[in-house]
């Protein structure tokens, strides 16, 4: 189970700071991957931590900007989000892929940045 937090409204400019919290599954062993979608528009990868997050991998329209990190101690992902945009604005979810044919995505947190 992956279970999203941290979502909420900000003001353009702002900060937050996104947490999936993973559980029934050895988290330490999966690379982890942020993703966001807006309605209508295909969804977005927006960061990807590897297994020992010595390795990370940003979209261009948040690097310098989002970092992902993960807690493998606590089973926990993290993205924090600084100088958020307006087009930032979407459902944000955690991802897991086992295997080729098998993933496990959360329910997703809303991030809403206002200009």
């Amino acid at each position: 189970q992956l279970v999203e937090s941290g979502g909420g409204l900000v003001p353009a400019g702002g900060s937050l700071r996104l947490s999936c919290a993973a559980s029934g599954f050895t988290f330490s062993f999966y690379t982890m991957t942020w993703y966001r979608q807006v309605p209508g528009k295909d969804r977005e990868l927006v960061a990807q931590i590897t297994r020992t997050g010595d390795s990370t991998t940003y979209a261009d329209s948040v690097q310098g900007r989002f970092t992902i990190s993960r807690d493998n101690a606590k089973n926990t992902l993290y993205l924090q989000m600084n100088s958020l945009k307006p087009e930032d604005t979407a459902q944000y979810y955690c991802y897991v892929q086992f295997a080729p044919e098998y993933h496990l995505r959360g329910q997703g947190t809303q991030v809403t940045v206002s200009s």
